[in-house]
């Protein structure tokens, strides 16, 4: 039975890959305007279950220590525990809103490839078979791109390293000498959470971090936004939105700053067995090198599309890719954030049923009574 999976190909007008915020939340509008789950769109997801990036979170990431958690649409996130993991409050949200709106996630699923299929469709190389579809919504976020800058002599290194995907908290450092690469939110929570366990920290980034004094008004996110988004258009690799606002000043953070712990260092020059150093001559011991220096797109599986322009990214106006119509980018550039994935999912909905005006698709009411998708779509 499953090989007779893996060998037919099915049919479906749209393929959501990823099922995290910008996954569902595409999947919601799909929904609501719609399209039914399993017949006329599919998504897939290859977490092995409900929680998107946040499942995968260490338990020491709070849910009272996240920045800027936005609900999805049409059902709120209430009454969570600050000091549950962010991991165990997010996956059990998330849970809870597949099986709200019936939007039957798929997974585990690996998507391996997207290619050029026949009359105009795209198929979609899965695990569990391929998929012929006339439009696909990329889901796909950025966990599973962590970024490893490349040192002289970082095969050297007699220590551990690790990435922020791959911390599992602060205690896994207690009595060494920690080397905390990256001036993002990853780097200064990792930071503070490990400088009291361990024997000593350093903090080095290639640039000197900002702060941000204030609160994060609305006309500061839209000019973050404004200026990631006008670098996908160029076809350039995007820039977390947190790269052009800054570090948040909040108490936490000043306090770190007084007691010595962020006091950020230029980056070093290369890696020692023993630790790192500098040109200048100045060295530091470390047992450990946790490297904070981001993500990148999760998007290899759409190579075969060629949609990356010289630059090294992929243009996209709003959240359709430039040179292809049918493939649209949520949760990538401009809507990283929770918001902006929210937005984008319902914008690439709107384009996509532009597209496919030749198969008109009726609303349809949604089988609970009360249902948040019946109240929206009514106002």
């Amino acid at each position: 039975m499953q090989d007779q999976v893996q060998d037919q190909v099915r049919e479906v007008d749209v393929v959501v890959v990823g099922a995290g915020q910008a996954g569902l939340s595409s999947a919601y509008h799909l929904r609501r305007t719609g399209f039914e789950p399993e017949r006329d769109f599919v998504v897939l997801d290859h977490a092995p279950r409900p929680g998107g990036a946040w499942q995968f979170r260490w338990p020491s990431l709070t849910y009272g220590k996240v920045h800027g958690m936005h609900a999805l649409p049409g059902m709120e996130l209430t009454d969570a525990d600050p000091d549950r993991p962010s991991s165990e409050v997010v996956a059990e949200y998330f849970d809870a809103y597949e099986h709200a709106f019936d939007l039957r996630v798929r997974r585990p699923v690996d998507v391996k490839a997207v290619r050029e299929g026949d009359a105009g469709r795209l198929l979609v190389e899965t695990s569990d078979g391929t998929w012929s579809t006339r439009a696909l919504i990329n889901a796909t976020g950025t966990w599973d791109r962590p970024f490893w800058p490349r040192y002289p002599g970082q095969e050297t290194f007699r220590g551990r390293q690790l990435h922020t995907a791959q911390y599992a908290g602060p205690q896994d450092f207690a009595g060494q000498r920690v080397v905390v690469v990256g001036g993002g939110a990853s780097g200064t929570q990792h930071l503070l959470e490990i400088a009291p366990y361990a024997a000593g920290t350093t903090w080095v980034t290639r640039r000197p971090p900002v702060f941000r004094e204030g609160p994060f008004s609305e006309d500061v996110g839209r000019e973050a936004v404004a200026l990631v988004e006008e670098r996908v258009r160029q076809g350039l690799p995007p820039r977390s939105v947190v790269s052009v606002t800054g570090l948040p000043l909040n108490d936490a953070i000043r306090q770190g700053i007084a007691d010595g712990v962020l006091d950020r260092l230029p980056m070093f020059d290369r890696i020692t067995p023993d630790g790192v150093e500098w040109d200048d001559g100045r060295r530091v011991a470390a047992d450990v090198i946790v490297w904070a220096t981001g993500f990148r797109a999760a998007v290899d599986h759409l190579a075969p599309l060629r949609l990356r322009e010289p630059g090294g990214g992929i243009r996209i106006e709003g959240t359709r890719a430039a040179v292809d119509p049918r493939i649209h980018l949520v949760g990538y550039g401009p809507s990283a954030s929770t918001i902006g994935a929210n937005r984008a999912g319902r914008a690439a909905v709107r384009d996509i049923r532009r597209l496919l005006t030749d198969t008109p698709v009726n609303p349809v009411t949604p089988a609970v009574a009360g249902d948040p998708v019946a109240v929206e779509a009514a106002g």
